[in-house]
């Protein structure tokens, strides 16, 4: 780790369960704009999980257009439809409220509101120039922490995805309400959680931006979610094991964007792509084969973690290092076992034969790979997906 680093996180975060019902008098004192495109998703909408907040906008003056076409893995066009209907209103404020797909489209949208760059030549990294129009997220899923990152990931062709980093997509507002969470069905719960404790695993051991205060926040958030997982999957409507995960989602968000991930989604990536698996599932099955390879170089940093992952990696006498790491492995294991979600590739069908395919994909996920502590090529990314077969 190197003595100089920087960090950089979302400017207003607020915290309270129920917020969701005051969100216009959260909103207005902070913006001195009304007009307001609303970024969602349909499910969100026929579920009333809308009504309150969108009432409470109207209430304090805004007005609210509603897009609710979002859908998982959102293609381009879906982002530009989005963005039409935001220029088409003169939107002055964008409010993104859903999972990651509808947040990362929301960031989007506030950027092509204010630039004359098309959408393609926003990819990679540092590629957005100018500003963006005002910007809220309200997360409604535990996993993505995209509410508090630069990033955001569109589907760019039939089966591959392309990211946009840059401090433009950071927002100017974010709101964590829990209460948000409580109809998210036991297996979404899991996966999204799982999401968001391999967010913190991959910044704790992030080969070339790993620092102390994205350590702290990683540390944290996997105490927070392997402590409440399996809580919140058998009772979903616990205020205090939402509340726990919703914040363990959003501190990994904020390790993550500044210690970059890695290996884990570099793999999870195709998946998505040709399967369609949901991105917090498909990182919970590329887990424990990543975590196994990444070992021989990770294992004084798994050994830390072992001891925050609460109850489950008790270490024994005379325990080394390297046994340590081998507990927080099996612990990590075990908690996605215990958590119902599917555990092979097979149970998501995925085909022996398209292995090959997937891992020539995932090595064109540079902008992950390079962050793995160990180096990995295309025979082991072919090896790794066997493992998870």
């Amino acid at each position: 780790m190197n003595a100089g680093f920087g960090f950089r996180t979302v400017p207003a975060i607020e915290v309270a369960w129920g917020g969701a019902s005051r969100l216009g008098g959260l909103l207005a004192g902070r913006f001195d704009v009304r007009r307001a495109l609303l970024v969602t998703d349909s499910g969100l909408v026929k579920a009333g999980l809308l009504d309150a907040p969108r009432a409470s906008l109207e209430r304090e003056g805004f007005a609210v257009t509603l897009f609710d076409a979002i859908v998982a893995d959102p293609p381009e066009t879906v982002v530009q439809a989005a963005a039409d209907a935001a220029i088409g209103i003169g939107a002055e404020l964008v409010i993104g409220i859903g999972g990651g797909s509808s947040l990362d489209v929301a960031k989007l949208v506030a950027v092509l509101l204010r630039s004359d760059q098309p959408l393609s030549a926003l990819y990679g990294i540092g590629k957005v120039q100018g500003g963006r129009a005002p910007l809220a997220l309200v997360p409604t899923t535990a996993g993505t922490g995209s509410e508090v990152t630069d990033i955001a990931i569109v589907t760019t062709g039939e089966t591959t995805k392309m990211g946009v980093v840059s401090p433009q997509l950071m927002a100017d507002f974010v709101l964590l309400d829990a209460a948000l969470t409580v109809g998210l069905p036991a297996l979404h719960t899991a996966a999204t959680g799982i999401d968001a404790m391999v967010h913190a695993i991959e910044a704790y051991t992030s080969r070339h931006k790993k620092n102390p205060v994205s350590d702290a926040l990683a540390r944290e958030a996997l105490r927070l979610l392997s402590g409440r997982l399996i809580e919140a999957t058998r009772d979903g409507t616990r205020q205090d094991a939402r509340s726990a995960m919703l914040l363990g989602a959003m501190l990994a968000g904020q390790a993550f964007c500044n210690a970059p991930v890695a290996a884990v989604h570099a793999l999870a990536y195709p998946l998505g792509g040709h399967y369609h698996v949901p991105h917090g599932l498909s990182n919970a099955l590329m887990l424990g084969p990543v975590l196994r390879f990444n070992a021989r170089a990770a294992f004084p940093l798994y050994a830390e973690l072992a001891e925050i992952v609460p109850g489950r990696s008790a270490p024994g006498a005379g325990a080394t290092p390297r046994s340590r790491a081998d507990d927080f492995i099996a612990a990590m294991v075990g908690l996605m076992d215990e958590s119902g979600a599917p555990r092979r590739l097979r149970d998501v069908g995925v085909t022996e034969e398209a292995l090959p395919r997937l891992a020539a994909d995932a090595m064109l996920q540079t902008r992950l790979l390079i962050n793995n502590p160990v180096e990995i090529g295309e025979r082991d990314a072919l090896e790794l997906y066997r493992e998870a077969f």
